[in-house]
C-alpha cells in the first residue's frame, strides 16, 4: 500500500521503469546486439547524447544506465546550472573516484540550453574520465552543441513511441497495485484507453498524465472505478498535439508543410497544416512562410501566386480564426497545384556570388544619372540610349553591367507557366542582342 507522501508523486514519476526489461520502446537501441544493450553487457559505458521528443524516456534511461553500471548518477539542469555547478560537480565525482573507487555518470537535462562556455567545460573531465557525460535533449545535436563536445560523445536517437507502446505503458499502471492507479480496481474500455494512446502522441508521460487525470473523475459502479468515455472527451478537449513552437518538431512539421507545397502535393500539405494548427501554431507565421514559398518555388511561373498568399495574410489579421485559416488552406492548395519556378531563387544566389566574385564595381557612365552641367562633362549619361525610343522599346546590345564583368545571365525560365513565354521572349532579345554587337559573357 502508497503511503500519504507516495500518492502525492504523479503517476508518471511513480511509474518510471526500473529496470531495462520495463522500458518500453528504443528496441533500435536495446534490443539484442543493438548499440546500448551491448554496452550493458560488456559493463562499460561511454559519453552520449540523448536526442528525442519529450517522454521518450531519456532522463529514465540514463537513470538506469547508471544503475545498471553500478554508477553515481549526479544530475545537472541546463536550465538552472552554471559554470561554477559544473565545477563543484565535478570535483565531487573525482572525490568519490578517489575515496570510493565508484565511476560517477552526469547527466544533463536539456544540455542545448548551455552555452559555448559551459559546453567547454565538461571537456576537460570527459576527456579525463572523471566522469561518464550523458545529455538529453529534445534538439538536433549537429546545430545546438559544440563540435568538440560531440566529438566526445555518441549520439543516440531516441524515436516518438507508437500508440503500441504507449497502451502497454498505460495497462502497466492499470495492473501495478503498488505503482499504478492504487489497489482499487478501475476500469475504461480498451477503445478509450487507446484514445488515450493516440492523444500523447508518442509522450508517456503525457498519456500517464491524462490516465490520472481520468482517474480523478471515475465513478464506482459494481465496487470497481470506472472511468467513463465522456470524461476522457472532456479531457482531451483542449487539445494534446504536440508542437514545440520553438524547437526541431517546430521546423522539422513547417519544413514538410513547405516541401509538400513545392512537391506539388495538395493533400500532404493540407495534412500538415492542419497539424501545425492542431498543435497550436500561430496561423500568421504560416501565412508569412506562403509568402516565401510563392516566391521561392513558383515565381514567374504563376506570378498570381504571390497575390493570393499575401491575400490570405491579411484575411487571416482581419478576420482571424476560422475564416483567416481557411483563407491560409485556400493558398496552399493554390500554390501546391500551381507550376513551379525556382529561376528567380538561383537567379538572386547567382548575382550575389558575384557581387562577392567582382566586388563594388562602378556604375558605367552612360548609365549615370546627370542632373549638372559638371556631371554631363565628365561624361554621366554619354552615349545611353532610351529604351522607348528604339524599336519594339529595346535597345538591341546594350549594355547595362559595369566595365570588366561582361554580360551575364542569371535567370533562366523553367518550361512550366507563364514562364515559357518569358522565355521565349528573353531568347527572342538575347538573338537581337547578338546580332546588333557580341555578347561579352564571362563564363564561369
Amino acid at each position: 500500500m502508497r503511503t500519504g507522501s507516495e500518492r502525492l508523486i504523479p503517476l508518471a514519476a511513480r511509474m518510471r521503469p526500473q529496470t531495462i526489461k520495463e522500458f518500453v520502446g528504443q528496441s533500435h537501441l536495446l534490443g539484442e546486439n543493438k548499440p546500448l544493450a551491448k554496452a550493458l553487457t560488456q559493463g562499460h559505458l561511454h559519453s552520449m547524447i540523448l536526442w528525442g521528443p519529450p517522454g521518450t524516456g531519456k532522463t529514465t534511461l540514463a537513470r538506469l544506465l547508471a544503475e545498471k553500471t553500478q554508477s553515481k548518477m549526479q544530475t545537472l539542469s541546463a536550465v538552472l546550472a552554471g559554470v561554477k555547478d559544473i565545477r563543484e560537480a565535478m570535483e565531487a565525482a573525482k572525490q568519490i573516484r578517489q575515496s570510493q573507487g565508484i565511476a560517477t555518470i552526469l547527466f544533463i537535462d536539456e544540455v542545448h540550453r548551455f552555452n559555448k562556455a559551459q559546453q567547454d567545460a565538461f571537456l576537460p573531465f570527459i576527456e579525463e574520465g572523471v566522469v561518464t557525460f550523458i545529455g538529453a535533449t529534445t534538439e538536433n545535436p549537429a546545430f545546438e552543441l559544440n563540435n568538440a563536445l560531440l566529438s566526445r560523445a555518441r549520439v543516440y536517437v531516441l524515436k516518438r513511441l507508437e500508440a503500441a507502446d504507449i497502451l502497454t505503458v498505460l495497462q502497466q499502471a492499470l495492473q501495478d497495485k503498488t505503482r499504478g492507479l492504487g489497489e482499487e480496481d478501475y476500469h475504461i474500455e480498451n477503445e478509450d484507453l487507446q484514445l488515450i494512446a493516440r492523444a500523447a502522441d508518442g509522450d508517456a508521460r503525457m498519456a500517464l498524465n491524462l490516465l490520472e487525470m481520468a482517474a480523478d473523475f471515475a465513478q464506482e459502479e459494481n465496487h470497481q472505478q470506472t472511468i467513463r468515455h465522456e470524461s476522457i472527451l472532456a479531457i482531451l478537449n483542449e487539445g494534446t498535439r504536440r508542437f514545440d513552437k520553438g524547437g526541431d518538431l517546430f521546423y522539422d512539421q513547417i519544413s514538410a508543410l513547405h516541401k509538400s507545397v513545392r512537391g506539388s502535393a495538395p493533400d500532404a500539405a493540407l495534412y500538415w497544416l492542419v497539424r501545425m494548427l492542431d498543435g497550436g501554431c500561430d496561423p500568421l507565421y504560416i501565412a508569412r512562410r506562403l509568402v516565401r514559398m510563392a516566391c521561392e518555388d513558383i515565381g514567374n511561373a504563376d506570378p498570381r501566386a504571390l497575390p493570393l498568399a499575401l491575400n490570405a495574410w491579411d484575411v487571416q489579421e482581419r478576420l482571424g480564426s476560422p475564416e483567416g485559416e481557411l483563407a491560409i488552406a485556400q493558398a496552399i492548395v493554390y500554390l501546391a497545384c500551381a507550376p513551379k519556378s525556382n529561376a528567380v531563387y538561383v537567379a538572386v544566389d547567382k548575382a550575389k556570388a558575384d557581387l562577392k566574385r567582382f566586388g563594388s564595381l562602378d556604375v558605367p557612365l552612360h548609365l549615370r544619372n546627370a542632373p549638372r552641367h559638371l556631371m554631363r562633362e565628365l561624361g554621366y549619361g554619354r552615349d545611353y540610349r532610351y529604351a522607348h525610343d528604339e524599336p519594339d522599346a529595346y535597345a538591341a546590345g546594350e549594355d547595362y553591367f559595369p566595365e570588366g564583368m561582361g554580360r551575364r545571365c542569371y535567370y533562366e525560365p523553367v518550361a512550366r507557366g507563364l514562364e515559357i513565354k518569358i522565355r521565349e521572349k528573353l531568347e527572342a532579345l538575347r538573338e537581337r542582342d547578338k546580332a546588333a554587337r557580341p555578347l561579352k559573357e564571362i563564363k564561369d
